[in-house]
């Protein structure tokens, strides 16, 4: 008798640790978004026009992608809307075959041009096709950019070096706050 009135005790602690410790993680890929945003306006200063201008974005602070012909990629990160509200967190994954060799970490951010666009991140409804790419940031490379069917992507090398010449597509996941 004794031990079914600590079940509930242990089950509730059991869910309560495992809620704070996606606190903690949740709020240090925030906190690595915050610095990745400094980092990529401090690289490409032109990306300023679509962290003002867009419906929403999400940051992908840590992107690891490797591969040998099999490769994958996968990253959290931070959706915002409004100018800048966190509203959620998201994830990533992609895998892909082709010509691939290496190891890289990535920053990425994808820019929503509508709130219609944006709203389909968040249903779920959201996935890169095997065509789309990323504009890999160089200085000034982002003043002429353009959104693609209601998205704008870009890319920031981090560290590693990889050759890729691959098909497949990259697929989402959120989860708001």
């Amino acid at each position: 008798m004794r031990t079914l009135k600590l079940f509930p005790v242990v089950v509730f602690l059991f869910f309560v640790g495992n809620l704070e410790a996606q606190n903690k993680k949740d709020k240090k890929i925030m906190k690595d978004a915050v610095k990745a945003k400094k980092t990529l306006l401090k690289t490409s200063p032109g990306l300023e026009r679509f962290f003002d201008d867009s419906a929403g974005y999400v940051i992908f602070p840590n992107v690891g992608k490797g591969g040998f012909i099999i490769g994958g990629a996968s990253g959290n990160g931070v959706v915002y809307e409004n100018g800048g509200e966190a509203i959620g967190m998201a994830d990533l994954k992609k895998i892909n075959v082709g010509f691939q060799a290496g190891g890289q970490s990535i920053i990425e951010v994808i820019f929503f041009e509508t709130d219609v666009d944006l709203d389909r991140f968040k249903e779920g409804k959201f996935a890169f096709e095997a065509s789309a790419s990323a504009v890999a940031l160089k200085s000034g490379i982002a003043a002429n950019a353009k959104y693609v069917e209601g998205v704008a992507v870009f890319a920031l090398p981090k560290a590693g070096l990889m050759a890729d010449v691959s098909v497949g597509g990259q697929k989402f996941g959120y989860s708001p706050f």
